[in-house]
């Protein structure tokens, strides 16, 4: 277990920068608008879907309108749908902590469970465990440390939100000079470009989710059926 922690925390400290600039810059929104700590120590914890919980401080804030609210949450958030089937292979056979890699699948997790392999030696369910738990208790301190915060100075947090567009694109960046094969890569860009274009910024998300699915899906077709032509034992179950 301590290996599987001492694996995780390099991994997930870029994570903590961002979160803990993204969080103040929530706990700073969350009390100006009137909310006291319990609510972004709640939220944080229990939502745990950033974008989401900037809406909802609008949406505490509105007219009770749950229909209205259920259709915006599917929307921010249907991305993760996709990230839970993608992820469900590498959640198999972790027992108990399985529930909450469930629940603890954020963006910026997905990006470093898909990109990073547990060392030799470290449990992969305790590996993915620790990195979720981390990441987690980064949102949920930084949206205190700002709620505090802001009962104590009055700052303009506008801009924040900037770090954690950053983080993505560092991210991205270094997932493409791990691999070889940058195919994924330039699908998931096209795809999502062409939909922004179609749709608009504020309707391209699932479009773009669904062409990408539905692009990877044709070619991993594709390349099956040339291995198979070609007799690769993969798909043949030929010995090597």
């Amino acid at each position: 277990m301590s290996k599987a922690f001492r694996a995780a925390l390099p991994l997930t400290l870029p994570i903590l920068a961002g979160f803990l600039f993204l969080g103040i810059s929530y706990g700073f929104l969350m009390t100006s608008k009137g909310f006291p700590i319990i609510y972004p120590l709640a939220m944080s914890a229990l939502i745990f879907a950033g974008s989401m919980e900037f809406v909802t401080v609008e949406l505490l804030l509105s007219a009770f309108d749950p229909l209205g609210a259920l259709v915006l949450t599917l929307m921010v958030n249907a991305r993760h749908l996709f990230y839970g089937l993608a992820m469900l292979p590498r959640f198999r056979g972790t027992g108990w902590k399985k529930p909450y890699l469930i629940f603890g699948m954020c963006d910026e997790t997905f990006a470093l469970i898909s990109s990073s392999k547990e060392p030799p030696g470290v449990d992969r369910g305790w590996f993915m465990f620790f990195i979720t738990l981390l990441n987690h208790a980064y949102w949920v301190g930084g949206a205190v440390a700002g709620a505090v915060l802001g009962n104590l100075a009055r700052f303009d947090a506008r801009g924040l939100e900037f770090v954690l567009t950053a983080m993505f694109a560092v991210l991205f960046i270094d997932q493409w000079m791990r691999t070889k094969t940058h195919s994924p890569a330039l699908i998931g860009l096209t795809a999502s470009l062409v939909c922004l274009l179609v749709f608009g910024p504020d309707h391209f998300i699932i479009p773009s989710m669904v062409l990408i699915v539905a692009a990877f899906a044709i070619a991993d077709q594709t390349l099956g059926r040339h291995r198979k032509d070609q007799g690769d034992p993969e798909e043949t179950g030929a010995s090597a």
